[in-house]
């Protein structure tokens, strides 16, 4: 008892910062160097590093709590071994983590950007975006993209308004993590504000096509991960959803690649880490990338756009209006019995309360929303119908 009390925390988590830069590679993002939009007290005095605090601020958020019930591709479906968001989360993690320690970046950064990057992603996932954003247009708040939804839960949103006051490092990892966009190198952008990031978001939310690179070699490796945990994975989901065919598989990518996702996650990772060893950047091989694209467009093809995966998409279209527009009524109408008082808007801080206009009180309640919950709004009549097993 006597000798942990003579232990001071704060010389450990010094000689845990001069460690990072005796072990990590000069190219890496170092806890001392991380920046907060305000003064953190708690971080400043305190024993933990700068990104492993912002890891478990975002692992014990309410925000994370819902990744457990939120689509990843398949939505409607009662099969337990089909990828659900928070499985992908732990994966993008998993294999960011992996490739970092290879390439010696700061597996703090990497763990805090892949748990975050996916949080603003609202129910029935990349469809559930689609039918949100149609909805978001036309109340003049401008297109709805899960990247700055995930950057406002955790920056505007948690703990009723206030914030978590993450790291400027780990907030552009995740607005920057677009694993949608094929890309075969990842520069960093490395000088970047948070003025510079507030006007990135600014600039996505008014052209979604704008394209934004990360600032740190570990937010382009999640980006990478990104891509790496769902390609295969969803391959393997679609097989076992009879949707697809191992057989129909691109033959020249399953040369290089593999047809299975432990061969596909192998071999990507194994090529990033050989290609961005000792280099300004993140990088696939031409022929490991070729490959790659050539599995995004299959999967595409035979997957995404597979209105086998949708039935029941026009209901889904139905629910989101009727939601939206429920909700927005009562907030015109000042209805204090509705839930998005009683268990959204309650005790919420008047920054946000002032600042937040009706349409994107309603977007912001929506998009934090399970699908189970979201279905729970809606009368049962007009509720899409689960299939059970197989596609």
């Amino acid at each position: 008892m006597e000798r942990s009390d003579k232990i001071d925390l704060q010389k450990v988590k010094e000689s845990l910062n001069e460690r990072e830069e005796r072990f990590l590679s000069p190219q890496a993002a170092y806890s001392k160097d991380a920046v907060r939009r305000f003064l953190d007290e708690r971080i400043d005095t305190g024993h933990r590093q700068n990104y492993a605090a912002d890891s478990d601020r975002i692992l014990h958020s309410l925000a994370y709590t819902r990744y457990i019930d939120k689509t990843q591709v398949f939505y409607l479906v009662d099969n337990d071994h089909i990828t659900h968001r928070v499985l992908h989360v732990q994966l993008v993690s998993k294999i960011s983590r992996t490739i970092g320690r290879f390439l010696g970046l700061n597996e703090d950064l990497i763990e805090a950007v892949a748990l975050g990057h996916d949080i603003g992603h609202c129910p029935f996932g990349h469809d559930g975006e689609a039918y949100l954003s149609e909805l978001c247009g036309a109340s003049g708040i401008g297109p709805f993209q899960h990247s700055i939804q995930s950057v406002r839960f955790l920056d505007k949103i948690e703990v009723k308004g206030r914030g978590l006051n993450l790291t400027l490092q780990v907030l552009d990892g995740i607005l920057c993590h677009d694993g949608e966009i094929h890309t075969q190198a990842l520069f960093p952008q490395r000088e970047k504000t948070f003025d510079t990031f507030d006007q990135e978001i600014a600039n996505k939310a008014a052209d979604p096509d704008t394209p934004i690179t990360p600032m740190t070699l570990e937010g382009c490796v999640v980006r990478m991960a990104d891509t790496i945990s769902y390609i295969g994975r969803d391959i393997e989901d679609a097989i076992r959803l009879n949707l697809i065919k191992r057989s129909q598989l691109p033959k020249a990518a399953v040369a290089r690649l593999g047809d299975t996702n432990g061969t596909i996650v192998y071999n990507l990772v194994t090529d990033v880490i050989k290609n961005s060893f000792q280099r300004p950047c993140i990088a696939f091989s031409q022929e490991v990338s070729k490959a790659l694209k050539e599995f995004r467009q299959f999967n595409l093809n035979h997957i995404y756009l597979n209105p086998k995966i949708k039935p029941d998409a026009g209901k889904i279209r139905h629910v989101f209006q009727v939601v939206f527009e429920r909700y927005l009524k009562d907030l015109k109408e000042g209805n204090q019995t509705s839930i998005i008082f009683t268990e959204y808007l309650d005790g919420m801080s008047d920054e946000y309360k002032n600042n937040t206009s009706l349409p994107e009180i309603v977007r912001d309640f929506i998009a934090g929303m399970t699908d189970q919950y979201f279905l729970m709004q809606c009368p049962r009549e007009i509720r899409p119908t689960r299939i059970t097993g197989r596609l």
